[in-house]
């Protein structure tokens, strides 16, 4: 079991950082296939709608976007296989806490690795930007932020948890198929144990945006070469994903990923054997997908 991350906020990294988000997105869509086929042309409108690409950045995005899926069509989705193979003989055993977490530290390596294959892609970008594209870059910031207050920062904490455990049931449900009421509840209960302050996911997510800002506003300023673009980029990138673990909030991530993981396990504790199935059914159909996504690499 390996996407665990059941919080609902999502990091605001820079540009190729969505495709992290978009292949964990996938794995919750019947049709995979189909997405990853598509995911270049996916993230490059998410990437438009950020920055307004004008026509000389147009193609080279595009191309620069079309090698990077290629590139991980060959080098990762076999990986993915193997993940997924974990998970279903973990279901079929007695899985820990542990291996969750250790599951969890997986992805995370994985996800940071995607993002430094893509920094020299995104030094390029960064140092075609125009003022007018990084006002727009604020603009979607500020956006997005708005929408997050709207939907995570409203009502009083019985109302956020309750948000928050029905995002998770969305999880679980796709994985195991329907609960019992029974089972709701304790998952409930468990679910509100979790930490909640999604007023930190905000300043975090709001940090990693002035970074982000910062970088491509310094980068454009003092008109810095590729190598020493990619050197902030790299840095940007390994900073996101140290904080989680050096940072004065660290207890309470530490806190956040260990219930969590102690969430994830209650739900495969309390599965039947029959939801277990359908778990490892639909881990099937991935690494079918996946597999064949691999064989069709360019």
């Amino acid at each position: 079991m390996k996407n665990f991350n059941t919080q609902a906020p999502c990091s605001s990294r820079f540009t190729y950082a969505v495709l992290a988000l978009l292949l964990v997105v996938m794995t919750a869509c019947s049709g995979l296939r189909l997405a990853y086929n598509n995911g270049d042309t996916v993230l490059y409108w998410w990437l438009n709608a950020y920055v307004d690409l004008d026509r000389d950045q147009k193609d080279w995005v595009r191309d620069d976007i079309g090698k990077l899926f290629d590139w991980h069509r060959k080098t990762q989705l076999k990986d993915y296989v193997e993940i997924l193979r974990t998970g279903q003989k973990q279901l079929q055993g007695n899985v820990t806490q542990t291996d969750l977490l250790a599951d969890y530290a997986e992805v995370k390596q994985r996800t940071q690795t995607l993002l430094l294959k893509a920094a020299p892609e995104l030094a390029d970008l960064a140092r075609s930007l125009k003022p007018e594209q990084i006002v727009q870059m604020e603009k979607k910031f500020k956006s997005n932020n708005d929408d997050y207050r709207k939907k995570y920062l409203s009502g009083d904490q019985e109302q956020r948890q309750k948000l928050r455990y029905k995002k998770a049931m969305e999880q679980f449900e796709l994985w195991f198929g329907s609960f019992s009421s029974e089972q709701e509840a304790v998952l409930r209960k468990a679910s509100d144990a979790r930490p909640l302050d999604n007023e930190i996911w905000l300043d975090e997510r709001m940090r990693r945006q002035r970074n982000v800002l910062n970088l491509v506003k310094k980068v454009q300023q003092e008109k810095l070469g590729k190598d020493a673009t990619v050197s902030l980029i790299n840095g940007l990138i390994k900073d996101s994903f140290e904080r989680l673990e050096h940072s004065e909030r660290q207890p309470f991530f530490d806190a956040y990923e260990n219930s969590t993981a102690q969430f994830v396990l209650t739900a495969i504790k309390l599965a039947t054997p029959a939801q277990k199935a359908h778990a490892i059914k639909r881990m099937q159909g991935w690494i079918d997908d996946f597999t064949t996504l691999a064989t069709q690499a360019k």
